[in-house]
Formats: C-alpha cells, sequence, structure tokens
C-alpha cells in the first residue's frame, strides 16, 4: 500500500476487559486492591531482605531482584488498566503503546532469565553444597543479576526495532487493556501473518528454553534431593516447590500467549490479567508462606520494632 495513502496514527484504542460499566466499577475496586497488595507485598520483601543479616545469602539477593522485577511489570499495565475502568473510551498514545511492549518485554525477558539464575543458584546450593559460597559470591550473583537485565533489554529493544516501523491505518482497536505485540501487529497495514509468527518466535525461543533448562534442572535437583537425609531433603524440597510452583505460575500464560496463542479472546485476556497481575501477587505470597526463614525475619522485624517503639 502506497505510504501516502496511510493515516499516522497518534493514539490507539484499547477496549479493555468488559463494557458494562457496573463491572467496570466492581473490577477496578479488587484490582486497585490487588495492585496495592502487589506493590506493598513486594516492597515488604525487599526491605526485609536488606535489612535482615540473615537474609543476606545469594538465594534472597536474588529473590529481592525477582520482587523488583514483578513490581515493575505489574507497574507497566496495572494503573493504566485501573484509570482506565472510570472512562467510556480508553486511549492511548502511540508513544506510551511502544512503551507499554517495550518495558513488558523487558521485565518479562528479565525475570524469565532471574528465574533461571535462581533454579542454578538452587543447584549449586543442593547439588555442590561445598563450593556454594566460592561459586555463589556477591561478584557472581551481581554479574547474573546484570546478565539478566541485559537479556531482557536485548530482546525488548529486538522486538521495538521493528514494530515501530511498521505502518498502521485502519482500525486503532486493541482488543485488550494493554498494548501487547501479537494484537497491535494486527493493526498493521501490511500481511502481519508471517511477521507474528516471527515475533511470537523471537519471545518463543526465549521462554521455551529457559522453561526447558528449568525443567531439566529441577528434575535433577530432585533426583539428587531423593539421595540425601530426609531432613535436608524436606527443606531443599520445600525451597525447590515454591520455586517450581513460580516457574510454572509465570511460564504457563507466556506460553499459551507467545508460543502456542489460542486466539481466543476471552482467554487471551485472561492469560494477560494472570501474567501481569496475579503473578505478581502470588510470587510474594508463595515465598513467605512456606519460606520457614522468611517467616522468622519477619518475626525478628517485629520483635524489633516493638521494642524500638518501648524505648520512645
Amino acid at each position: 500500500m502506497d505510504r501516502r495513502n496511510q493515516s499516522i496514527v497518534s493514539e490507539f484504542v484499547l477496549l479493555g476487559l468488559c463494557h458494562s460499566w457496573n463491572l467496570q466499577i466492581f473490577l477496578l475496586m479488587i484490582f486497585f486492591v490487588l495492585y496495592l497488595t502487589i506493590i506493598l507485598g513486594n516492597i515488604a520483601i525487599i526491605i526485609l531482605i536488606i535489612t535482615d543479616h540473615h537474609l543476606h545469602t545469594p538465594m534472597y539477593f536474588l529473590l529481592a531482584n525477582l520482587s523488583f522485577v514483578d513490581m515493575s511489570l505489574s507497574s507497566v499495565t496495572t494503573p493504566k488498566m485501573i484509570t482506565d475502568f472510570l472512562r467510556d473510551i480508553k486511549t492511548i498514545s502511540f508513544g506510551g503503546c511502544m512503551c507499554q511492549i517495550f518495558f513488558v518485554h523487558l521485565n518479562g525477558g528479565t525475570e524469565i532469565v532471574l528465574l533461571v539464575v535462581m533454579a542454578y543458584d538452587r543447584y549449586v546450593a543442593i547439588c555442590k553444597p561445598l563450593h556454594y559460597s566460592t561459586i555463589m559470591s556477591l561478584k557472581k550473583c551481581i554479574m547474573l543479576v546484570v546478565a539478566s537485565w541485559t537479556t531482557g533489554f536485548v530482546h525488548a529493544m529486538s522486538q521495538m526495532a521493528v514494530i515501530v516501523k511498521l505502518p498502521f491505518c485502519g482500525s486503532r482497536k486493541v482488543d485488550s487493556f494493554f498494548c501487547d505485540i501479537p494484537l497491535v501487529i494486527k493493526l498493521a497495514c501490511i500481511d502481519s501473518y508471517t511477521l507474528g509468527i516471527l515475533m511470537n518466535a523471537d519471545t518463543g525461543v526465549l521462554a521455551m528454553t529457559s522453561f526447558i533448562l528449568l525443567l531439566i534442572s529441577y528434575t535433577y535437583i530432585l533426583l539428587t534431593v531423593q539421595k540425601r537425609s530426609k531432613t535436608g531433603a524436606s527443606k531443599a524440597l520445600s525451597t525447590c516447590t515454591a520455586h517450581i510452583t513460580v516457574v510454572v505460575l509465570f511460564f504457563g500464560p507466556s506460553i499459551f500467549i507467545y508460543v502456542w496463542p489460542l486466539s481466543i479472546t476471552w482467554v487471551d485476556k485472561f492469560l494477560a490479567v494472570f501474567y501481569s497481575v496475579l503473578t505478581p501477587l502470588l510470587n510474594p505470597c508463595i515465598y513467605t508462606l512456606r519460606n520457614k526463614e522468611i517467616k522468622n525475619a519477619m518475626k525478628r522485624f517485629r520483635n524489633g520494632y516493638t521494642d524500638f517503639k518501648e524505648n520512645i
């Protein structure tokens, strides 16, 4: 199509989760509470890990970074969704749409690699305990976290390098509550089928490669745990179960959105909500409810706070 006949798109229209005004008000209250819980829960974990010297270990250093990424991922889409519940016409500027795509894939790509790093940390701790402190030094942990963010940045930029150059015309309606690549590509004035497959393959390769590595890692860890004493095995199994739960909750929706899309609108919206809201909410719950050291740290924090108040 001749570019002279293409209109320059300055904004997109988000169709949101539903059209009923009463339901939107109900969802506004629900998601506001969920988002507040995500922010407070993840900030609490980060503060707890920073202030409690018992938690100054590689595993909790990585967990603090995971909490930050979860908080960032949810903040890219959820505040916009909440405010849009009060609007009849939900619009987002072209620049805002591109920013959402970039930061969703930046945080998503970072979390994918970070989960692999956390699996590697558990592998070293369980399978090579005598060399753990040497292998997982502070310098090594920082390098692994930087590598996670670098991978996420490169992945996001590879997506942006293609999508910002697409010609857009005609429909501006994005059938979701935020901009995501599979939906935005459909609005381009080109045959988007092949491009959509290539763009999804970019995310899919990263997600599936990491997911397979995680399955192999945790399978090897669990097999090793079976040979250990019951006490050590029970503690290691509890930790690994929490990690595996987080992996399944994060990768499940991602695989169905980018690797094996179902092309069912309400399912896509549910998976998008699960990916951007529920997973960042469940992660702190899983790690705090199943982690004895985190619970003990919370008790020490409460006791310290009580003593501080009494001394004032």
